[in-house]
């Protein structure tokens, strides 16, 4: 059977400086695939074989917890699952294929992100959100009162009540499937209050956290659920994944040393044409690393992280200029992370005590960057010490 890997770049925030994200001014079309009778993954048989086998057996667990680095297909694996068990028309073919059908009633639905019986919670659900809180607040977690209106019910902080989701019966008399990505943003009131839904939520409801911060989970949480490893994928099934999308040949080196064997992070590079950020800034940090300060690179990187929030809600009218900004600076991260393997590496081959000695410490940069911006500090400062700190390494 032919090796997987990932289809999407829906599997989002980075854990470390190694799997962060980015994106550039110029737009690039959005990789498709051009045979649509392909895998849906390619690279993670173990973790599709450990998940048909559940749903084969008639016995499946109702609680799953997907865990693994960013971009590598995490998401579209719960997604898939959640196809495989709403669509009564699925046979052992699909199962073994770990693809459902594609030109069925529930996949019109799935597709067209109107299924009843499939519910995904994540951070942005906020904006659309019925309680007015939740919509005026920053989208640094899944808070509580977001999980009781989405999926678990109950009373929240300006008085509403819901009903519980989980414990509604199956529109499509079939099953229920809840999706929680970015599991791991889920805050402890909430991972507490989902856990007597997890350790007994009714008959036919599925329950998929997706994480790539399994240890951010409340051990409670982690003993009710099965797990299931993902990985970044080898050179071989990101080659498959190429020719899948059609992406030109003079592009693919660069790809696979980017993304680190994460199919995902691939896609959010070739549709955003990333490699012009990484050709601009990877020699503006190499002359501070020479020494040479760089006076006007701090406010360069902001100027790439607006300028690609501008174009991404000129893009999307509709879409948040807040979650564009993340996505910049995401963008931003991947760009630096990606640099920063490919000196870990060499100086790992050289033997080079000191050197990767001194890109540990601008790992920690990084990652204490990407922690500041999720608390809200402000950007340009962040970015101004970041540039400071990373010329005395």
């Amino acid at each position: 059977m032919a090796k997987r890997a990932t289809t999407t770049a829906a599997d989002k925030a980075p854990s470390r400086v190694v799997r962060s994200r980015i994106g550039d001014q110029a737009p690039v079309t959005q990789a498709r695939p051009v045979h649509h009778d392909g895998p849906v993954l390619f690279g993670q048989d173990a973790a599709t074989s450990q998940l048909t086998h559940a749903i084969r057996s008639g016995h499946m667990h109702h609680a799953w917890i997907l865990f693994g680095p960013c971009g590598v297909g995490k998401c579209t694996a719960a997604l898939e699952c959640a196809r495989l068990l709403l669509d009564g028309e699925v046979n052992p073919s699909h199962l073994d294929e770990f693809k459902a059908p594609r030109n069925t009633r529930v996949a019109e639905l799935i597709d067209a992100q109107s299924h009843p019986d499939l519910h995904i919670v994540r951070k942005e659900r906020a904006e659309s959100s019925s309680i007015k809180e939740l919509r005026d607040r920053k989208q640094t977690n899944i808070p509580l009162d977001l999980l009781r209106e989405l999926m678990i019910g109950g009373a929240v902080s300006d008085g509403k009540s819901f009903d519980s989701p989980v414990w509604r019966s199956p529109y499509m008399g079939h099953h229920k499937v809840f999706i929680i990505d970015e599991a791991e943003l889920l805050d402890p009131y909430g991972q507490n209050a989902l856990l007597k839904t997890l350790e007994e939520p009714p008959a036919g409801t599925y329950i998929f956290l997706v994480t790539t911060q399994e240890e951010r989970l409340l051990p409670t949480i982690r003993s009710r659920c099965q797990r299931v490893g993902f990985r970044a994928v080898n050179a071989w099934a990101m080659d498959a994944w190429f020719d899948r999308y059609e992406i030109p040949v003079e592009a693919r080196a660069w790809l696979a040393e980017f993304c680190d064997g994460a199919p995902g992070t691939a896609e959010l590079a070739h549709r955003n044409g990333l490699r012009a950020w990484s050709d601009e800034l990877l020699p503006r940090f190499s002359t501070i690393e020479e020494g040479r300060f760089d006076a006007t690179l701090a406010d360069r990187l902001g100027e790439l992280v607006s300028e690609f929030a501008e174009r991404m809600v000129k893009e999307n009218p509709k879409g948040s200029k807040e979650a564009a900004n993340r996505l910049g600076t995401r963008c931003l991260l991947l760009t630096v992370a990606a640099r920063l393997r490919a000196q870990l590496s060499g100086a790992a081959q050289r033997k080079d005590i000191e050197m990767i000695a001194r890109v540990a410490q601008r790992v920690e940069l990084v990652s204490a960057l990407e922690r500041e911006v999720r608390s809200n500090v402000n950007l340009k400062h962040a970015l101004a010490n970041l540039v400071a700190q990373w010329g005395v390494m």
